[in-house]
């Protein structure tokens, strides 16, 4: 009985060790892939996501080491991104980049929560794409506010697989209209910067308007990221009211404590007390971790889960997504 015990559990070890390095082994490509043309529109995170796609689809399983990939280890990336995080560089941008940020995250999550609603898209995953697309993209958010709805794996999953997949044809897009924009640098670098769902796509389509535009994309983005953390508790705040009052039960509001480390190592870097080239080295660690995670939750996707629950969605969040874009445009001409 004791050696078939051993057995069993050396067993559970192997499966959990093989699941992390299939995780790790797919982030590592796909930031070598990242790398190539065109692939950088990408990302990292969504050809993660791909392959782990493509590795269920040639008969990979979801397992203890790839559901630690998609949890634990995503959270320890998205506190490790805080290093991204400069409060000194948002100051200096002025109120004028706070006030755009406050206006397209209101905006869009208001929008994308109703159009699903109005259309019968699932609420969970709607919410989840409304602040993905609103804030920052397939990840740090969407971690963030999954369990302050109580949002399952594959609701979670089907959400960042929506803002992931929204973000990076909008990134073509916006890649292909800058010569026809009319924009200076800086304001084409505000419109990304602004309107664009993941970091990734906010370099990869400010890329075309040169160091100016990238410089003032990556400032309005991070603003939006600073942002996370309100947003974060406001919504468990009115979504457990919300539950509280349909089922006339008292819930806890859930804190996800792992903003609270990234925004603690945002203070870190604000600080400028760690040498650039660690600073950059963490970042890089915390892209790897996000990327395994992607990796993970790409392995854990149901196809039919997609199309009966996502589509929806999808649609509603392609629509904000629409006019998000023409909302950043607009302000640019009146603010």
């Amino acid at each position: 009985m004791t050696e078939q015990l051993i057995t069993a559990t050396k067993q559970k070890r192997l499966i959990f060790y093989k699941g992390i390095t299939i995780t790790l082994a797919l982030a590592i490509i796909a930031r070598f892939a990242a790398q190539l043309p065109l692939l950088h529109i990408v990302g990292q995170l969504v050809i993660a996501m791909i392959l782990g796609m493509l590795w269920r689809g040639a008969g990979g399983t979801s397992n203890v080491g790839t559901a630690f990939s998609s949890k634990v280890l995503l959270r320890f990336g998205i506190i490790l991104l805080g290093m991204r995080l400069d409060f000194q560089d948002i100051i200096q941008a002025g109120p004028k980049v706070f006030i755009i940020a406050v206006i397209h995250i209101l905006f869009t999550i208001t929008m994308i929560y109703a159009l699903t609603r109005w259309i019968g898209g699932d609420e969970k995953i709607g919410i989840l794409t409304a602040c993905g697309t609103a804030i920052c993209g397939a990840m740090a958010a969407i971690a963030a506010i999954a369990p302050q709805v109580k949002a399952s794996e594959e609701e979670t999953t089907l959400g960042i697989a929506t803002v992931a997949v929204l973000g990076t044809i909008f990134t073509i897009a916006y890649t292909l209209l800058y010569p026809v924009l009319s924009l200076s640098a800086n304001a084409y670098g505000v419109l990304a910067g602004g309107t664009l769902h993941e970091i990734a796509h906010v370099v990869a389509a400010a890329a075309p308007g040169g160091s100016v535009a990238l410089d003032a994309a990556i400032i309005v983005k991070l603003t939006r990221v600073a942002l996370l953390i309100p947003v974060a508790l406001l919504i468990g705040i009115w979504w457990t009211r919300r539950d509280s009052v349909t089922d006339n039960a008292k819930h806890s509001i859930p804190i996800p404590w792992f903003i609270f480390g990234f925004l603690a190592m945002s203070g870190v870097n604000s600080l400028h007390i760690i040498p650039k080239e660690i600073v950059d080295l963490l970042i890089t660690c915390a892209y790897l971790l996000m990327a395994m995670a992607m990796a993970g939750m790409g392995i854990s996707v149901n196809i039919n889960a997609f199309q009966q629950k996502g589509s929806r969605v999808f649609l509603a969040t392609l629509i904000g997504s629409l006019l998000l874009s023409m909302l950043g445009f607009t302000l640019l001409h009146v603010l």
